[in-house]
């Protein structure tokens, strides 16, 4: 127990509270910045079992706060690469690796073998099915996210304590992710810490938990706020819906089927594939009885709230064979230069 003597002192934790570590589980949604910041200290405080749940592959872009990976890991899946670097610093921890995306079909099954979840997502729509999940497995989980200088932290479902959509009801269409309003490293790297905070104090059963309050840290003005909130009256428990397939954008190109464009014309990238039809939202509902019911479609817009919209809409006029590009755009004209460069690559050699 050496290596955990600085802790045990504590008269908070001592031997009990670290048992209290070594049995739990915590699974963590996401292994971008926020997750980069949170799963070195789990690890290291000897949380028993830690699972990561990502299927993205590590950028560029995102080596400025995602201090986990280096360059030589750009292209390998985040999950993985994570788990060997945690567990570098503490190998006694059982690390459950998950390359793939959190769904609504996957994530109350992976759920159901942790005691704690730990949300280091960017995506909104992702973050109801978190909680939604967490609500029917009565599960608390703990909520972290970023604009730009600022960041929120909060814990929901904690001991019957209000849920995420007794703050934010309805996803909120507007916010951009990281990638869209830029962010600075030290703001992830504060929030995440925060959120590891919250919950080791959960398992160690001290302190005081941010249940049913909101806190917002600007770090710009080193201040910050906290909001309280409750439980909304007579709300009832979310029922988890079928959902829609999604899929990568390497899987949607192969696949040659139809690639629906729901974004208004002139929206930015734009993706020249032959098998790329755009009809916007707008016009979608007097321009589906231009499509073939039959044939499958991937549809896809820049962020993912507008081709989920698109899909219901569809479904609700017999569309069965539905499906979602994760990454939009963006991921789409990513895959298809990548594929370029590569093939040019080939082509040199040979």
């Amino acid at each position: 127990m050496n290596r955990y003597i600085r802790q045990i002192t504590l008269p908070q934790v001592g031997l009990s509270g670290q048992q209290k570590l070594m049995e739990s589980s915590v699974l963590v949604i996401g292994a971008g910045g926020l997750g980069c910041a949170v799963l070195p200290y789990l690890a290291a405080a000897g949380i028993g079992r830690i699972g990561i749940i990502d299927g993205d592959r590590i950028e560029e872009s995102n080596l400025h706060r995602q201090v986990l990976y280096g360059a030589e890991q750009i292209g390998l899946f985040k999950a993985k690469e994570a788990a060997d670097s945690i567990l570098k610093n503490n190998s006694d921890v059982e690390i459950l690796v998950f390359e793939e995306f959190l769904t609504q079909k996957n994530a109350k099954q992976i759920f159901s073998d942790f005691d704690l979840i730990l949300d280091a997502t960017d995506n909104l729509f992702i973050r109801y099915v978190i909680n939604d999940t967490c609500v029917s497995l009565n599960k608390p989980f703990v909520y972290g996210s970023i604009h730009q200088f600022q960041g929120q932290v909060s814990v929901f479902n904690y001991q019957d304590g209000p849920s995420y959509r007794d703050i934010f009801p309805e996803e909120n269409q507007s916010a951009p992710n990281c990638a869209e309003a830029g962010v600075l490293g030290t703001t992830v790297g504060l929030i995440g810490m925060l959120q590891a905070n919250e919950a080791l104090k959960i398992i160690l059963e001290i302190g005081e938990v941010i249940s049913g309050k909101l806190l917002i840290y600007d770090l710009l003005s080193n201040s910050q706020q906290v909001f309280e909130f409750g439980k909304v009256p007579g709300s009832k428990k979310p029922e988890i819906q079928n959902p829609f397939e999604m899929i990568s954008a390497e899987e949607a190109i192969q696949s040659g089927s139809l690639l629906l464009d729901v974004r208004e014309l002139g929206e930015m990238p734009s993706v020249h594939l032959e098998n790329v039809k755009q009809v916007p939202l707008s016009i979608l509902e007097v321009e589906s009885v231009n499509l073939d019911k039959e044939q499958e479609i991937k549809i896809f817009c820049q962020s993912g709230v507008r081709s989920r919209k698109a899909a219901q809409l569809l479904s609700e006029k017999g569309f069965q064979n539905l499906k979602l590009i994760r990454g939009g755009a963006k991921d789409l004209l990513q895959f298809v230069e990548t594929e370029i460069e590569r093939n040019s690559k080939r082509s040199i050699v040979k």
